[in-house]
């Protein structure tokens, strides 16, 4: 059975708390307001209202998640391009994301990931031991080629 319509003022009381609660790409609230029953013309209208009371920002969101998913979860750039591109971000905010990961930072973190996982493998053949390591950093979302210099040297 399918929710009854809240009406305007409720259902965007309820997305600028949703909003304000963390940053939300505009996939998120776009799907939120189907799901309170909010269709058409009165969908785009709450969310022109969010994005002009500046609830709503894809850039600030893009860097947010960036910045948060390389920090905590030590993802790399490839793997934080896929999730935005997932999320139906624009291209010019992934790109304006990725200003947020520092190149410096990015490369210790990687070092310290492969020295993380070839310290966890307990194998007798050193060149399994690099491959394995060289998949897990690729599966973190790194650049292969970034991956090779740091292990090889």
């Amino acid at each position: 059975m399918q929710k009854p319509f809240p009406g305007k003022d409720a259902a965007l009381l309820k997305l600028q708390r949703y909003c304000a609660y963390q940053e939300r790409c505009h996939q998120e609230v776009r799907s939120k307001l189907i799901e309170i029953s909010v269709y058409g013309d009165l969908l785009e209208e709450i969310m022109a209202e969010l994005i002009s009371e500046n609830y709503l920002n894809e850039e600030r969101f893009a860097r947010s998640y960036a910045r948060g998913k390389f920090r905590t979860r030590s993802w790399g750039r490839i793997r934080i391009q896929q999730e935005l591109k997932m999320r139906k971000v624009s291209d010019y905010c992934i790109r304006k994301s990725m200003e947020e990961i520092d190149e410096e930072t990015y490369l210790e973190t990687l070092k310290k990931i492969i020295a993380k996982k070839l310290a966890e493998l307990h194998e007798a053949d050193n060149f399994t031991a690099r491959q394995k390591a060289a998949q897990y950093a690729m599966r973190k979302g790194y650049e292969s080629d970034l991956i090779w210099v740091i292990i090889n040297s």
